[in-house]
C-alpha cells in the first residue's frame, strides 16, 4: 500500500468514526425527544408505543401482523403494545372489512388530535432551532439522510 493510499484510508476511517459519533449523539437525542413526546400525548404512554402510534397515524388502520412486520417484532409484543394503547384510549380495534376474522387497529380521534398537536409543536421547535438554515440546507440534509438510511437497509 502506498503512503497516499494509507493516508486516504485513514482519513476515510476518521470520517466514518465521526459519522458514528454524530449518529450516536442523534440517537441519544431522539430517544430523549421520543420519551418527551410520548409523555406529551399521554402521561402513561411508553416510548415504544409512541413510535407504533406514530406509525399508525401515517399508515392508517392496520392488522397486528402488518405491525409485527413493520417493526420486526413478534405478534405477542405487538399484542401487548396494542393493549397498552387501547387501555390509554389511543387506539381502537374493529373488524377488518376484508376478513371478518381479523381485527384492524386504528388511531382514536382523541389520539389523532393529540398527535397532531405534538407534531405541530415539534415542527415549530425544530424550525426555531434551524432558523438560520436555508431551504437548500434542509433539502441537502434530508437527501443525505435518505441516502444514508437507504444504504443501511
Amino acid at each position: 500500500m502506498t503512503t497516499r493510499t494509507t493516508e486516504t484510508t485513514l482519513a476515510r476511517a476518521d470520517l466514518l468514526a465521526g459519522l458514528e459519533q454524530e449518529v450516536g449523539v442523534m440517537i441519544r437525542r431522539i430517544r430523549r425527544v421520543i420519551a418527551e413526546r410520548a409523555h406529551a400525548v399521554h402521561p402513561e404512554l411508553q416510548s415504544s408505543s409512541y413510535l407504533m402510534l406514530s406509525w399508525l397515524v401515517r399508515q392508517g388502520p392496520q392488522r397486528a401482523s402488518a405491525m409485527a412486520d413493520a417493526f420486526s417484532i413478534d405478534k405477542g409484543a405487538i399484542s401487548r403494545q396494542v393493549q397498552h394503547l387501547v387501555d390509554l384510549g389511543l387506539v381502537d380495534r374493529s373488524p377488518d372489512p376484508a376478513d371478518g376474522r381479523a381485527t384492524l387497529v386504528s388511531v382514536s380521534a382523541d389520539a389523532a388530535a393529540r398527535m397532531e398537536a405534538v407534531a405541530g409543536e415539534r415542527r415549530r421547535w425544530l424550525d426555531d432551532r434551524l432558523r438560520d438554515w436555508t431551504d437548500a440546507d434542509l433539502e441537502a440534509i434530508v437527501a443525505l439522510l435518505g441516502r444514508y438510511n437507504a444504504a443501511l437497509d
